[in-house]
This record gives C-alpha cells, structure tokens and sequence, in this order.
C-alpha cells in the first residue's frame, strides 16, 4: 500500500503525535488551499489522498480532527466514513464543501459530524472551525471510549419487556408523532431512536443526532438553528443548525433533560409552529423534522420543580417507549452476550466462544451500566482469552477486576523488594504489550479493552517507549 503523502514542507518537522488533523480530501485545489490555511496557523496535519491511505493514519497515529472532502458517494462507497466512526468513535470530523452545505449533508459523516467548511472559505472562520473542533474532540477524548450498540434488527429479543417495547416502536416509526425515549444510561436509547427513523417515511433522509448534556447553552443554540454571518464574534460565516441538517429526516435531541429554560422556550415553538429563526436572522425557516427525544431524567418531577417547562413536556411526550434496564429483562442478556462475542470474534479474527458456565454467570450479575457495559465486559473477555473458551473462572476474574479486587500476577511473588513507582510502571508496560498483543496492534480496540481513551493509550505508549 503506497504511504500516505507528504504534508507541504513546513508541517514536516513536528512528530506525527503535534499533527492533530487528517487531511483526508483528494488533492483539490481547495484542499491544497485548506492546506496552506492550516500550515500558516501553524496547526499540524497529514496528507491522505485515498480512503485507504486514510485508514493507515488512523490505525497508525494519534488524530484529533479528520477533515473530509470529495464526492460523498464515493466516501461512502470506500467504506471511509462507516470505518472513520467504527475505529474513533470521539474523533471530530469537519467536511470540505465546495459550495453551501444541502439538506442532508450530515447524514453521510455519521455520528461524528461536528461542522463544515465551505469554499469559498475566509481563513478566520476556516480556523475558527477546526479550533472548536479540536477542543470538542480533546474533550471527547478524555472519557473512555465506546463501542457502538448494536442495531435492534440483530439481537434477538426474549423477554416480555422488551417485546413489548418493539411492538410499540413498529406501531409508532411509519407515523410523524413526537417520540421521547425513556430509559437508565446504557439501555440503548440511540439504538432505538435509529430503529423508529429506520422503520419510517423519512428514512431516506438524514437522523441528526444533537447530545444536549454535552453542550453549554450558547453553543447548543447555535447548533440547534445555526447562525448568520456577524451574529456573534467569530461568525465569519452562515452556519446551518441541526434543525436545517436533517430537513426531511428525524431530529434526535438526547438528554433533552439538560436544556436550560431559554432554549427550551425557542424548542417549543420550533415543536409547535415547525418554525425557527437562525441566530441573528430575520427571515422564519420552516422545520420538516420529525423529532425523537431521550432522557434518564424524571422529567415529572422537573416539571414539578419548574426547571422544566410544562407545556414543552407534554408537546415531547406524545408517544413514551421505556426501555427497562438490563437486570430487568435478564432473558436478553445470554443472546447478548452470545451476540457481542460473535462481533467482537469478527472484528478480531478469533474463534472465542462463552461456556454455558460462564453465560450462567454473566446472567446473574447486576449489569449496573446496561446493555453498554454488558458489551464492553463481553469485549474484554473475548480479547484477553488465551484459549477458545471463556471459562466462569475468566468471568469470575474479570468481574473482580472491574471491581478492583483482583491482587494476583502474572508474575508472581517477587522475592526482592523494588519500590511502588518500579511494580507500577513494570504493571502498565505489561498491559499495554498484552492489550496491543489481543488487539492484533489495532490502537483503537486496545484503548476499548483497556478502558482509557485513544489520547490516553498514545500518551502512554510513547512514555513506555511502545511502538
């Protein structure tokens, strides 16, 4: 495979790990441009022409930001944009327009979406884009990272709860009501809200998702109605909102809980009217949105509280689906487990299988994290086994690990005495090596089954000395 190309000469000298942007775009003459832009302002990047030279980068190096041009068919036709997300759920990606950005636009990125460069671009906006983009991913980035649930249409479903779930969600995806999705963290509530776009009218356009809980006010209402150019400093340029995004689509505002009471005003008369205004407009946009919620909160007793408006509650709550947690529907735990081994098997090239032994003990545990930490603990299981079986003694162990409470080594007892900072460094290196080593040099499933984040798995690989 050819290696990826050089960047313009003067991003040649800092290490790849203060190159924080990919430059995954066809050399254009607007990438070439971008690439100037990026090399005055000093921000390091690489060059990757081809998807396939793209995906080199991200398995080799530490990435912040992917910027993404092209022919969008093309991306998609590669498989870019499925493995972009798949290997760095927390990267941000930022495309490279050569026009406006169309209705729908987001829908090809994925979850990642973060924002997007139009050509003709000023250099103040251009920059001012990749800079909110690098923080929002550094921020991302410092949490553990997280695979993605699996679709509804692959697990089977045995428990009563659940079925009674699913046959709700099949009566209520074909029509426009306003769906608000309520559940404990991890019990796949983004899973379900895809399913109720998947099985509508408006599947063929684009679900934006907006993550509420991880946005300040201003910000979240500039990314709900977007903004004009002059609105506020540092808006160079007219930005469409996610609202505009999924024009023809379906609107998944997670955590809804978490809105402040301004934008919770300007949510109702978007809910009520199918109208908004950009920040710093004049002219009335109408939403063509079909809008799906999500919350753990006790939205009843916000309201009771009044730290959530009355009215805008009940224009959410047309139709509730409540996903009960895990340890509430234990029937579905075993073709989970059986289901995410499977996965996990494909993504790593083994053979692994659960003993009924093992599955009797993963069905017994309380799974505080829901369907979410079930897959992780499955992850980790299938990865670190020696063999071709997980025993109930490997599930035994992992468990006590998770918990803290694991004091063997592999090593054993040591008969000299060596000071805490050697025992724990000599630790680290050791999982680190086996981490890569289970995850057949794959960083990003190493950092999953180590549990740190793609930055914290770079950072420490180049303390160690790892390459």
């Amino acid at each position: 495979m050819p290696s990826p190309s050089p960047p313009p000469k003067a991003s040649e000298s800092p290490p790849v790990e203060d190159r924080p942007v990919l430059l995954a775009t066809p050399d254009t003459p607007a990438a070439r441009a971008l690439a100037e832009t990026l090399q005055r302002a000093r921000i390091g990047f690489v060059r990757a022409p081809t998807p396939a030279q793209a995906l080199t980068c991200l398995e080799q190096g530490e990435f912040d930001v992917v910027i993404t041009g092209g022919d969008p068919d093309s991306r998609q036709k590669s498989g870019l944009m499925g493995r972009l997300n798949e290997l760095t759920p927390e990267l941000a990606i930022v495309a490279l327009l050569e026009g406006e950005p169309q209705p729908g636009t987001g829908s090809e990125l994925g979850s990642n979406a973060f924002d997007y460069i139009s050509r003709p671009f000023e250099e103040d906006s251009t920059l001012d884009t990749i800079q909110r983009a690098l923080r929002a991913a550094r921020q991302s980035q410092a949490r553990p990272p997280t695979t993605p649930l699996p679709s509804l249409k692959e697990v089977p479903v045995r428990s009563g709860a659940m079925r009674s779930v699913m046959t709700l969600l099949d009566r209520v995806a074909p029509s426009e009501a306003t769906v608000m999705i309520r559940g404990e963290s991890g019990t796949g509530k983004e899973v379900v809200a895809r399913r109720l776009h998947e099985l509508s009218g408006r599947a063929g356009g684009p679900l934006v998702k907006v993550h509420c809980a991880a946005l300040p006010e201003q910000i979240l209402e500039s990314e709900l109605f977007g903004y004009e150019r002059g609105a506020f400093t540092g808006a160079h340029a007219r930005k469409p909102g996610r609202v505009e995004l999924a024009e023809r689509g379906t609107l998944f505002l997670d955590e809804i809980g978490e809105i402040s009471m301004s934008v919770q005003v300007k949510l109702l008369r978007l809910l009520q009217d199918r109208q908004y205004e950009r920040l710093g407009g004049t002219r009335t946009l109408d939403a063509d949105v079909r809008f799906v919620t999500a919350t753990h909160r006790n939205l009843e007793q916000m309201v009771r509280r009044g730290v959530f408006r009355e009215d805008l509650y009940y224009r959410l709550n047309v139709v509730r689906l409540d996903l009960p947690p895990l340890r509430e529907r234990r029937e579905d735990i075993e073709p989970l487990a059986r289901h995410f081994c499977r996965q996990t098997n494909a993504q790593t090239g083994r053979q692994v299988e659960l003993t009924p032994e093992a599955l009797a003990r993963v069905v017994q545990a309380p799974w505080r994290g829901n369907v979410r930490e079930l897959q992780n603990f499955v992850e980790r299981l299938v990865v670190l086994s020696d063999g071709t079986d997980v025993s109930e003694k490997d599930v035994r162990l992992e468990q006590e690990r998770a918990l803290g409470l694991s004091g063997g080594s592999d090593q054993g007892v040591e008969s000299s005495v060596i000071s805490l900072d050697a025992a724990l460094h000599r630790a680290e290196r050791q999982a680190l090596e086996k981490a890569l080593r289970k995850a057949a040099g794959n960083r990003a499933l190493a950092a999953r089954i180590l549990g740190v984040s793609r930055r914290a798995l770079f950072y420490k690989l180049r303390e160690h000395d790892i390459k």
